[in-house]
């Protein structure tokens, strides 16, 4: 895992060992970063289910404004640490080291606002549902803001979605991954 791009190209990343986190693959984030190129420079990022963090790194790295980096897993907390500080971007970057419920809720207090949102929680679960319903209902999104949802399960993903006040605008797979943009209504 390293950054592919920007200022901290090729910085190598660490990643948890064992099966409690699923990093992004690079295979996945050039396109997804190409994806989002336009967007990028100057955003507010929230990286929520971080892992490593490689994603919101890879963002700043790429000219984010800002990134906060969520995981409620403690050694994943020490990772991203870790890479932050391997990265240099500490001045740049929040971390908070709890579930994404009160993650959240926490960003509300601050009346904080992002220009991207990536979720890439554990599968099989309702989380992306639950987290982008809550973000909503916070307005963390900004008007022009985006969420990209990492699944392997995208008629899951949809169906709940879909009963959200949202547009699923593009949709992208890369072998067993699956990435929805999605932005608010109106």
């Amino acid at each position: 895992m390293r950054i592919i791009s920007g200022t901290a190209r090729g910085t190598k990343l660490k990643t948890l060992e064992g099966t409690t986190t699923r990093p992004t693959l690079d295979r996945v984030k050039e396109p997804l970063f190409s994806i989002l190129q336009n967007s990028i420079q100057d955003a507010m990022i929230l990286d929520l289910f971080s892992g490593s963090g490689a994603l919101g790194l890879e963002a700043l790295s790429r000219g984010a404004k800002y990134a906060v980096l969520c995981d409620n897993n403690f050694d994943a907390i020490k990772i991203i640490k870790e890479n932050i500080a391997k990265t240099k971007f500490d001045v740049t970057t929040k971390v908070i080291g709890s579930d994404f419920k009160d993650s959240l809720l926490e960003l509300s207090k601050s009346n904080m606002q992002f220009d991207i949102i990536f979720l890439d929680p554990p599968y099989k679960t309702e989380y992306a549902f639950e987290a982008t319903r809550q973000i909503l209902e916070y307005n963390l999104l900004l008007p022009t803001g985006l969420i990209v949802l990492e699944t392997n399960d995208i008629k899951r993903e949809e169906t709940l979605l879909n009963k959200l006040n949202i547009n699923i605008i593009d949709k992208r797979k890369y072998g067993k991954v699956n990435l929805i943009f999605v932005n608010r209504k109106g």
